[in-house]
């Protein structure tokens, strides 16, 4: 599990900045964030091509417009992309303005987001 500990406190910091009830989970090869018990978003360090991804769980429409994006990358799930997650490049949520844009629209998507079955 490799993520850089200095994304991880900047989505903290977001989170907290918006009175979110989280808890962190290593997940997805990286750390996720869990809002309202159901993952909401993440960051790992992706060995293949050495960068920083942002993972954003979004909106049918949000999603429809990321993932026409250069900077934004499908999440893979065996044969086909799963629905409503992204990675967002690095060069993409830089800027603390930009990481912003994409946590609040993880925010929003969050109450109505499922939330996955206790095992």
């Amino acid at each position: 599990m490799a993520f850089d500990e200095h994304n991880a406190q900047r989505i903290r910091i977001f989170l907290q900045h918006k009175g979110a009830d989280f808890f962190e989970k290593k997940m997805f090869g990286g750390i996720v964030f869990m809002v309202d018990n159901k993952l909401c978003c993440g960051t790992r360090l992706d060995k293949k091509v050495d960068e920083n991804l942002l993972l954003c769980r979004i909106d049918d429409i949000a999603y429809s417009e990321a993932i026409e994006r250069d900077d934004v990358l499908p999440m893979p799930n065996a044969d086909k992309p799963m629905k409503n997650y992204i990675f967002v490049t690095e060069i993409a949520w830089k800027r603390n303005q930009d990481l912003e844009y994409w946590l609040q629209l993880c925010l929003d998507f969050n109450p109505l987001a499922k939330a996955s079955r206790k095992k």
